[in-house]
């Protein structure tokens, strides 16, 4: 059985404040894009001391195969359920690092899997716990659809967002931005205006003017690199552009249909309807 793990955007992210804790509060919109990853399983007859075995494919993964957020996904269901011996193979297509949410896509998708594929009869409730546990972002795609993130991305509230007459383009210069280092960058603060009551309610037109990434004063800053690419993108009809989440990724969303693969060199560009 395959899957495919699709990734997502951050429309707006305001960083509220620190937590006791040491993380952020956070709020911010999350959309989901058509880039996909593809993650297949089969039963693996042959090792009977591996639990699980990984095959990876497309852009590398750093790190190894039991650092990866599937293979803690397996161990976490199966303390719980009885599942088999299992082959992974993970083709990668959603760029790493990128604010684009790749890593918790595929953990959260491979729940999924494991669901349907073993008919395990897990709950939304339980799918959702499951994934929590795995990272502040995973558990968005459970459901994946568009949502009203807060606490530390942890937090979801369905939002009627529809953004399925556009076109975006999605451009990752292969720069790797920690995030901590991202988040030491940050002045956090209580927005003037609410993203989800009153921002996302604005034409589409007039987000430039309103719906700001807050990981892009500083970080801009650092790669002025990034900063040239939403301009770029703005420069070549974007309604809208911004970095997603810490970066590096910043994306465009277009009116009609694009095609700039040739105006920006030395980049990793995805384009598709929203």
């Amino acid at each position: 059985m395959i899957i495919f793990p699709n990734a997502k955007i951050n429309i707006g992210l305001n960083i509220i404040n620190k937590r006791d804790d040491a993380y952020h509060n956070i709020e911010s919109a999350f959309y989901p894009i058509g880039l996909c990853d593809a993650i297949e399983i089969i039963e693996n007859t042959n090792n009977a001391n591996e639990k699980i075995s990984f095959t990876f494919t497309g852009i590398q993964i750093p790190g190894k195969a039991d650092e990866n957020l599937c293979w803690y996904a397996y161990h976490l269901i199966s303390a719980d359920y009885s599942l088999p011996n299992l082959k992974v193979y993970l083709h990668k297509n959603i760029p790493i690092g990128a604010g684009l949410g790749g890593g918790s896509a595929d953990a959260a998708f491979f729940i999924q899997l494991l669901n349907n594929k073993f008919e395990l009869g897990l709950s939304w409730g339980e799918k959702h716990n499951y994934a929590r546990q795995l990272g502040s972002d995973c558990s968005f795609f459970i459901s994946n659809k568009p949502a009203f993130a807060q606490g530390t991305g942890d937090q979801y509230e369905s939002i009627k967002l529809d953004l399925s007459n556009y076109y975006i383009a999605i451009i990752y210069p292969e720069i790797h931005i920690n995030t901590a280092k991202a988040y030491s960058g940050v002045r956090p603060k209580m927005p003037s205006r609410s993203l989800e009551e009153d921002l996302l309610n604005l034409p589409i037109e007039n987000w430039k003017d309103f719906i700001h990434n807050d990981f892009e004063d500083s970080i801009f800053l650092m790669y002025p690199e990034l900063k040239n690419l939403k301009l770029k993108l703005y420069s070549l009809g974007a309604t809208y552009a911004s970095m997603s989440g810490s970066g590096s990724t910043v994306y465009g969303i277009f009116k009609e249909k694009t095609d700039i693969k040739n105006h920006f060199n030395n980049c990793f560009i995805w384009e598709g309807k929203l």
